[in-house]
C-alpha cells in the first residue's frame, strides 16, 4: 500500500468520528443526537454516544467532543416527543437516568429506530434489541424509584430540617423528588445523593398556600454532615429513634423470622440508611420493661 493511500486512509478515520461524547446530562446526549443528524453521521452502524466522564480514550477509535446546546436539545426533544409521545420521552430519560453502560448509544439506536419509522409505535417491538433494552431499563429504574420514595428516612436536624442521605442505584434523585415536594410542603427537608454528590433542598418560605416552593440543587455539602449526620441531630430527634427502635425491636417475632423474605422486600443495601437498622439487639434502651 502506498503512502499516498495510507494517508487518504488516515484522513478519512480522522474526519469520521466513531464516539460522540457529551455532557453527562439529559440535554447533553440530546445535543450529541442533533450533532450526528446534522453531520449525516447516523448510518454508522458502530457510532457511540457516551458521556464525557465514562468515556476511556482509545487510539483506535476516533473520538469528538459535542459541548451542550440547549437550542439544539429543545429541537431534538420537540421531535422525539411528536414521535415517541410523553410516554416515550419519559423512557428515554429513564433510560438514560440508569447511567448503564452504552445506554446513550442504546437510546440513540432507538431514536434512529423511531425517526426511520415515523409510523410505527416502535416503544411495542420487543424484538428490537435496543428497545428491549431499554424497557428492561426502565423498569429497574422503576423499581428503584419505588423503593426509594418508600426508604428515604429523614433525620431532623437542629437547624430544623428534615436530611435524608441515600445511595441508589441508578440515578433517580431527579424522579423522587416531585413525590415528596408534594407531600413535605410544611417543612424544610433535603435529600442527598452520596454516590453523585448533590441534593435537592425544599424551603418551604418559599411555597405560598397553593403552590409548594421549587426543588433547589445543592451540591455544596459539609463533609461532617454527609458521613455522619448523628452530630447534627435535635434532641426531638434522638429521642424519636429510640422510640422507633424500640418499637421496631418489640413488635418483631422471633419465631416468625424469615430473614431471606425480608431482604427481598427490604434489601440490605438500603438498611445502612434506615434508623431501625443501627442499633444492636441486646442494646439496654430497646428492651421492653415489663
Amino acid at each position: 500500500m502506498s503512502q499516498l493511500q495510507l494517508q487518504s486512509m488516515f484522513d478519512v478515520n480522522r474526519s469520521t468520528p466513531s464516539i460522540i461524547t457529551h455532557e453527562a446530562s439529559f440535554e447533553g446526549w440530546l445535543s450529541a443526537v442533533f450533532y450526528v443528524y446534522a453531520n449525516r453521521l447516523q448510518s454508522d452502524e458502530a457510532l457511540q454516544l457516551t458521556a464525557r466522564d465514562r468515556y476511556v480514550p482509545s487510539l483506535i477509535d476516533q473520538a469528538i467532543n459535542v459541548d451542550t446546546d440547549t437550542d439544539h436539545a429543545d429541537r431534538v426533544m420537540i421531535k422525539l416527543t411528536q414521535l415517541l409521545g410523553r410516554s416515550g420521552m419519559r423512557q428515554l430519560l429513564w433510560g438514560f437516568l440508569s447511567e448503564k453502560d452504552n445506554i446513550g448509544t442504546t437510546l440513540f439506536q432507538v431514536v434512529k429506530y423511531a425517526i426511520n419509522f415515523p409510523n410505527r409505535d416502535i416503544m411495542q417491538d420487543l424484538g428490537d434489541l435496543n428497545v428491549l433494552e431499554l424497557v428492561q431499563t426502565v423498569k429497574s429504574v422503576g423499581r428503584e424509584k419505588h423503593r426509594m420514595e418508600a426508604f428515604v428516612r429523614f433525620e431532623h436536624t437542629t437547624d430544623d430540617i428534615y436530611f435524608a442521605r441515600i445511595a441508589p442505584d441508578f440515578n433517580v434523585l431527579p424522579l423522587i423528588g416531585e413525590h415528596f415536594r408534594q407531600r413535605y410542603q410544611d417543612q424544610y427537608w433535603a435529600i442527598y445523593d452520596l454516590v453523585r454528590g448533590f441534593g435537592i433542598y425544599y424551603d418551604k418560605s418559599n411555597s405560598t398556600p397553593k403552590r409548594p416552593a421549587a426543588l433547589q440543587t445543592i451540591t455544596d455539602l459539609d463533609e461532617t454532615v454527609i458521613r455522619n449526620p448523628a452530630s447534627i441531630h435535635s434532641k426531638d430527634e434522638q429521642r424519636y429513634q429510640k422510640f422507633w427502635q424500640g418499637y421496631f425491636t418489640n413488635v418483631n417475632i422471633k419465631d416468625r423470622k424469615n430473614p431471606r423474605l425480608h431482604k427481598q422486600y427490604l434489601p440490605q443495601r438500603y438498611w445502612k440508611y434506615l434508623s431501625e437498622k443501627q442499633v444492636l439487639p441486646n442494646a439496654e434502651h430497646l428492651h421492653k420493661r415489663r
